[in-house]
């Protein structure tokens, strides 16, 4: 069985709403841009709630080959801001869990859609779950 994600256009967990093909996060009825880095780590940790999502597997996903940057400040930098736009502090996680030197998994419950909606990798891309 395909995980949850997969399924879905719109994300919900606890009082937040991902909208995945916009990138908007809305937060009990507040709309917020996620930056394009954010929603793209928030979106591979989304796509195997649960499943530890190695880091190299995030950088392969946000940086194409070639491309010359501090992966590992930016990806920190990234985790760092979207733990910010979710209020999920690194000593407190309520959805982001960090595992030291290997990856992060999503560890908040997802909201059952109501009605069918298409493939979470046909909008975002390829799955980065760690198996």
């Amino acid at each position: 069985m395909p995980p949850l994600v997969e399924s879905r256009q719109q994300v919900q967990f606890a009082e937040f709403k991902l909208d995945l093909r916009t990138g908007e996060l809305w937060n009990n009825g507040e709309k917020h841009l996620l930056p394009f880095r954010c929603f793209q780590i928030l979106t591979a940790l989304l796509e195997c709630p649960g499943e530890m999502v190695t880091r190299d597997a995030l950088v392969k996903r946000l940086w194409a080959s070639g491309v010359f940057v501090d992966f590992e400040g930016s990806l920190n930098k990234g985790i760092e801001r979207l733990r910010e736009a979710l209020n999920d502090p690194a000593d407190r996680h309520r959805f982001i869990e960090t595992l030291p030197h290997r990856g992060y998994r999503f560890i908040a419950p997802l909201v059952t859609p109501s009605k069918p909606q298409p493939a979470i990798t046909a909008l975002v891309g390829k799955k980065v779950c760690a198996y």
